[in-house]
């Protein structure tokens, strides 16, 4: 947000992007854009990200966030749209030393080297203390208009964002949910059993997720919020719900049909989470609320739940 008004300032004609993936989305980035007046353009990167994350050449940080990669394949995309969008070169608001894994020094050369563009990169708030790139070696661009904002306070950031009357700003230690610590194990989950798909990993963000084999997990609701976004999110899902009184919705992912053991171990999971349920009952279930086959079953122990959760 900053660099973008700082640019306008200067003279620059800037076209903000953002890049989306499962993991992050644009909600926020469209308020801060309208914020200065502007129209954001809304990339969606996910079959790349989500192949780079099974192997990304940096590694991940405290959880799955491989920021380094991140940053590399976004500024790689930056790169093909320049033609597109009749640009020249790529900014971006990064500051030296301000993140501890993305944006040390290295970092910032090992993002550069991934983006293969590193050349036509500039990044106006810490421009002064990084090498030369093409717009300013070219004179597009005047170093000395550049900033030289280094470190972990964002002091500075913030009287800019004063100077230019933004009162509406994203907390900096926010926003990608690869840096959860609970995301992260249902995501590691995917991982570990060969599901991590878009179609599985759609669900990761609701509800109580169990693994019930190595291909099949299963996902509960917790209220009548996540029981609606599973059902949006649910298209040839099985799906699991209580008979009698209306209750917590299952979903099933799964990469082939279930066994019965299976089933019925989903089953008296989903029962647990039924307040009015005490000890047996039925349980529907059908793919995509084709509730056509009804199984009964015992209700799961909370020393069951155990072995199962993510």
């Amino acid at each position: 947000m900053l660099i973008v008004k700082f640019m306008k300032d200067l003279g620059y004609d800037v076209i903000p992007v953002f890049f989306q993936t499962p993991f992050f989305g644009p909600e926020n980035a469209r308020k801060v854009v309208e914020q200065i007046g502007m129209k954001l353009i809304v990339e969606d990167i996910t079959e790349e990200h989500l192949i780079m994350l099974k192997h990304p050449r940096y590694g991940f940080g405290k959880n799955l966030n491989p920021c380094i990669d991140c940053h590399g394949l976004m500024f790689r995309r930056a790169g093909e749209l320049l033609e597109k969008y009749q640009a020249d070169f790529i900014i971006s608001g990064e500051v030296v030393g301000q993140r501890p894994m993305s944006q040390r020094r290295d970092a910032i050369n090992s993002v550069g080297k991934l983006s293969q563009v590193k050349d036509l990169l500039i990044r106006p708030l810490s421009q002064k203390l990084l090498t030369d790139t093409l717009p300013i070696r070219e004179g597009w661009v005047r170093k000395e208009e550049m900033l030289d904002i280094q470190g972990r306070s964002r002091s500075r950031q913030r009287a800019m964002a004063e100077d230019y009357g933004i009162t509406w700003y994203q907390n900096p230690g926010g926003g990608c949910l690869l840096t959860d610590v609970s995301y992260s194990r249902r995501l590691k989950d995917l991982m570990d059993n060969e599901m991590m798909t878009l179609e599985f990993v759609r669900f990761l963000k609701t509800g109580r997720h169990f693994r019930i084999s190595e291909d099949v997990k299963l996902i509960v609701g917790r209220n009548n919020e996540d029981n609606e976004e599973l059902s949006r999110l649910t298209k040839d899902n099985l799906v699991l719900k209580t008979v009698v009184v209306p209750g917590p919705l299952g979903i099933v992912n799964s990469k082939r049909e279930l066994a019965i053991e299976e089933l019925t171990l989903a089953a008296s999971i989903l029962l647990r989470y039924h307040n009015k349920v005490t000890g047996e009952g039925d349980v529907c279930y059908g793919p995509n609320f084709h509730l056509d086959s009804t199984v009964q079953v015992e209700k799961a122990t909370d020393k069951e739940l155990e072995k199962y959760r993510i």
